[in-house]
């Protein structure tokens, strides 16, 4: 009874999507961009251009007049006159694509077929992926997005223990285990719907279930779409040099005790203001502040109205009542310096717990942050299309947890920051270079981290489990059982159709983990036809 009304709920809530993105608005250019890294790298000579005033480190775009002629370039590549119906579709269009004077209509069938060997467990993977995407305008205002997969794979085995653990594929949707029992294939589901609406060039609202990302890294310590699409209502202003966003969110968690008959999972809701400052077209600073409330606590007392979660000015959201249970408030900033030109110094640092009197006194829980630091940039070595990305993050223990679990910082039990939680460190490195149809991507990570010896255990990286402050809690990155993680990945991919990214793609990944206990090891070789623009991570 419970899972139905969830069902039913988010059916009604895509539903209402679907039909608004079907009916006919006024009049202005809105056009959404899916968040993809390999898709928005390669605006990087024109956002961190030192003549762009770009907003950079809100994410999905709105496509604006800075990035396209480099988006009209991308979704060219290799395009050239076809005289049979079928070869245009397959090479060069999207496959029904509807342009006129008052409106625009574009809809793919997304396929993602993809077979793979892990060598060193002697396993072989593969991915199928059935799916769709439409999209389109109406006049210069309006515009609409959804995304529709069905997905089945067998996935490398820290890959599928990782879902088994959580029941869920991390950044999509649960894994359908009928039997409650791990399982060695998954299957899952998941769809994305997205309304933008620019009331004029400055001021926009969206409505949808998707993904934000707040800052200009690859990995984020606020806000990342590491986590599955969330029910969202978002605006966006522009003031001058500064951008405002407010959004908010309405999202569950899987491992709380249920207490009604409405859905199958607890639910709370998660507020966001995000304030970017282009002090000139080379320096900005951001400000970030987010509030996770829970709906009702464990019995089912619901939480009163609180007028500061509607309440538009930044920082204030923690100032009313906190209801039957306390909210979890963050406080983070950023900031960015375009050292050269096409190539940008970016940081970020997230506030959880803050005791001015403290700070700097050693690893005491009443401090808890975390803080990033990249650079990244286009045409290095002077190098046509050769992008580049170099970052450091570091989460200290417990951050993002609270003394009740449902006030944690995750949706559906993952991290709605970096996908390792807390008590860590990461370096990576990430180099692509596009040529013709063809795109090479390499990537290395190295992390340290700290992980528990039993379920009952507690230091500081699980952020879903409860945070009981004691004297003797400490916040020193790697503690628990001490663990490295290398990682390294390739590929290189030959562009068939642009329009939605249909390519073959040849794969190969490492992946290390080890500690005192185990040395797990994965090389995977993979081969496939694949497309769409979207971000699935597997460095974790």
């Amino acid at each position: 009874m419970q899972k139905l009304y969830t069902l039913n709920f988010r059916k009604a809530f895509i539903a209402v999507v679907t039909i608004l993105a079907t009916t006919q608005l006024a009049k202005a250019q809105s056009v959404y961009l899916p968040n993809s890294y390999q898709l928005y790298q390669k605006f990087n000579s024109d956002i961190y251009s030192v003549k762009s005033s770009t907003h950079t480190s809100l994410r999905p775009f709105l496509i604006d007049s800075t990035i396209i002629h480099t988006y009209d370039s991308v979704m060219n590549v290799g395009v050239k006159e076809r005289k049979t119906w079928g070869g245009r579709k397959l090479f060069n269009e999207h496959l029904f694509d509807v342009k006129d004077k008052g409106y625009t209509f574009y809809a793919d069938y997304i396929t993602d077929v993809q077979v793979g060997r892990d060598f060193n467990n002697s396993k072989t993977t593969n991915l199928n992926t059935r799916g769709f995407q439409i999209g389109g305008t109406v006049g210069d205002k309006f515009s609409f997005y959804t995304s529709g997969f069905e997905n089945s794979a067998k996935f490398a085995s820290y890959y599928n223990d990782y879902v088994n653990a959580n029941v869920f594929v991390p950044g999509q949707a649960y894994a359908r285990h009928y039997n409650g029992q791990p399982q060695n294939s998954q299957d899952w589901s998941y769809v994305t719907a997205i309304l933008s609406y620019s009331f004029n060039k400055n001021l926009n609202i969206t409505l949808g279930e998707d993904k934000m990302f707040i800052g200009d890294g690859y990995r984020s310590v606020l806000l990342s779409d590491f986590a599955a699409n969330m029910p969202l209502l978002r605006l966006t202003a522009d003031l001058g040099p500064v951008r405002y966003m407010i959004a908010w969110a309405y999202i569950e968690d899987t491992q709380q005790p249920k207490f009604d008959f409405f859905g199958s999972n607890r639910r709370k809701w998660a507020l966001f203001h995000y304030v970017d400052w282009n002090v000139t077209k080379r320096l900005s600073f951001g400000m970030f502040n987010a509030l996770i409330a829970p709906e009702a606590d464990a019995q089912g007392n619901r939480s009163g109205f609180d007028a500061n979660f509607v309440n538009p000015i930044l920082f204030t959201s923690s100032l009313g009542p906190n209801g039957v249970q306390k909210d979890n408030v963050f406080l983070g900033f950023t900031a960015k310096y375009k050292v050269f030109d096409k190539s940008a110094l970016y940081g970020q640092i997230m506030f959880d717990r803050f005791k001015a009197n403290s700070f700097f006194s050693g690893n005491t829980t009443d401090n808890t942050n975390g803080w990033q630091l990249g650079i990244r940039g286009a045409d290095i070595f002077k190098v046509k299309r050769l992008n580049y990305l170099f970052e450091f993050n570091t989460v200290k223990p417990y951050t993002y947890t609270a003394s009740k679990s449902i006030s944690s910082y995750t949706f559906y039990g993952d991290p709605l920051a970096h996908p390792y939680g807390a008590n860590f460190m990461e370096v990576l490195g990430i180099l692509n270079y596009s040529i013709g149809r063809f795109d090479f991507q390499g990537q290395i990570n190295y992390a340290k981290y700290g992980l528990d010896a039993n379920s009952s255990d507690n230091n500081g990286k699980a952020i879903i489990k409860p945070f009981v402050p004691s004297a003797d809690k400490t916040t020193t990155v790697g503690q628990g059982i001490s663990t490295q993680l290398y990682y390294g990945e390739g590929t290189v991919a030959y562009i068939l159709n642009p329009k939605y990214n249909l390519r073959f793609e040849l794969g190969a990944l490492y992946r290390q983990e080890k500690n005192d206990q185990k040395n797990s090891k994965n090389a995977l070789i993979t081969f496939g036809l694949r497309s769409s623009f979207r971000n699935l991570y597997h460095d974790f």
